[in-house]
C-alpha cells in the first residue's frame, strides 16, 4: 500500500482558486491511476478527476475545464489546480492511488467556498 497526505485545502470566495497536493509516501511512478474525489455533507463519495500513469484524463462533468489534474512522479506527488471555484465545489477533497493491489485513500482536505 501507500500512505497518502492532502493538502492545500481552505476557505475560498466564489471565483477563486486553490490547489491541492496529494503526497504519497512512496514512488507513484508504477501506479497505475491517481485521482481526486469529493465528499459534500449528505451526499455520496464521488469522483473529481483521475490520471492514468498513460497520461489519460478523466474529469466530472461539473469540473471540466475548471479543474485540472497533474502528477509530479519525480515529488510522488498529485496536485489538483482548481480555478473559478463554486459553492457547490465545497466538500472534503481525498486523493486516491489505485492499480494492482493498491487501492489507498488520504485523510482528506476540507474546501470551502463562500458565496
Amino acid at each position: 500500500q501507500v500512505q497518502l497526505v492532502e493538502s492545500g485545502g481552505g476557505l475560498v470566495q466564489t471565483g477563486g482558486s486553490l490547489r491541492l497536493s496529494c503526497a504519497a509516501s512512496r514512488s507513484i511512478f508504477s501506479i497505475f491511476r491517481m485521482g481526486w474525489y469529493r465528499q459534500a455533507p449528505g451526499k455520496q463519495r464521488e469522483l473529481v478527476a483521475t490520471l492514468t500513469n498513460g497520461g489519460t484524463t478523466t474529469y466530472a462533468d461539473s469540473v471540466k475545464g475548471r479543474f485540472t489534474i497533474s502528477r509530479d512522479n519525480a515529488r510522488n506527488t498529485v496536485y489538483l489546480q482548481m480555478n473559478s471555484l463554486k459553492p457547490e465545489d465545497t466538500a472534503v477533497y481525498y486523493c486516491n492511488a489505485f492499480g494492482g493491489a493498491i487501492n489507498s485513500w488520504g485523510q482528506g482536505t476540507q474546501v470551502t467556498v463562500s458565496s
